[in-house]
């Protein structure tokens, strides 16, 4: 099987998991009651799977996704404010075709970028517990072994910083040397070359409270971008 195919059976999997019975439970609920904004709309209500391209050189972890957002649209990142800071970022520096992400059939594509989660579903309150992060992160895991042609990785928020880290090792790739700590723009080189950045999650509590802006949230896919054109040369 090739990579591709394995990659897409991966995500058809994690579709299908109901690992964690709390998740279940709340994922269904939500898409069963519904918010009175989307009451008309059908929800996803099941696990995510990542967006974007398997062969992508930019690798992009979130946290999980949000209860009316992609637990409704069934695209990661897609129908909440997060995902307009994300794909706005992501279109200006050439990863995305369109700044806006509404739904599945929008016309979004991503370019030499895949953005997945540390958790595949909508958490009570986006608060995961550490024995689901722990269900979840093998497919994080099988992901980063079938993306063999990353380059960056930029982890949003301090969960999908530390979920990456854990999945890396876990792979048997050590981060020897070096011990890195979730800080905005930090960035740190792991071994065979891979580079990883963080950056604060662009969720309403940091962007509504200014701990995140977008000039901040922008110098991340600025840098992103600068190191993938430096490793072309």
């Amino acid at each position: 099987m090739g990579m591709e195919m394995e990659f897409q059976e991966l995500q058809k999997k994690i579709v299908e998991c109901r690992r964690c019975p709390r998740l279940v439970r709340w994922r269904e609920e939500v898409a069963r009651e519904k918010v009175r904004r989307f009451k008309d709309q059908e929800y996803w209500g099941r696990p995510v799977p990542a967006f974007g391209v398997p062969d992508a050189r930019l690798v992009i972890v979130g946290l999980a996704p949000a209860a009316h957002g992609g637990n409704r649209t069934g695209r990661i990142f897609t129908g909440d404010r997060s995902g307009d800071w994300l794909y706005k970022a992501l279109f200006q520096f050439g990863f995305a075709n369109q700044p806006g992400s509404v739904g599945r059939g929008d016309g979004l594509r991503l370019t030499a970028c895949l953005v997945t989660a540390a958790l595949r579903c909508a958490p009570p309150k986006n608060k995961p517990l550490p024995e689901e992060l722990d269900n979840c992160r093998g497919y994080l895991r099988q992901e980063l072994r079938l993306i063999q042609s990353k380059r960056v990785v930029v982890a949003l928020g301090q969960v999908a910083f530390r979920s990456f880290l854990k999945a890396l090792r876990e792979n048997g790739e050590p981060v020897r040397g070096i011990k890195p700590e979730f800080r905005h723009g930090g960035e740190w080189v792991l071994p065979g070359g891979l580079i990883l950045i963080s950056s604060f999650h662009p969720s309403q509590q940091n962007t509504q409270t200014g701990k995140l802006t977008p000039p901040m949230f922008h110098a991340i896919f600025r840098r992103a971008h600068e190191i993938l054109e430096q490793v072309k040369m």
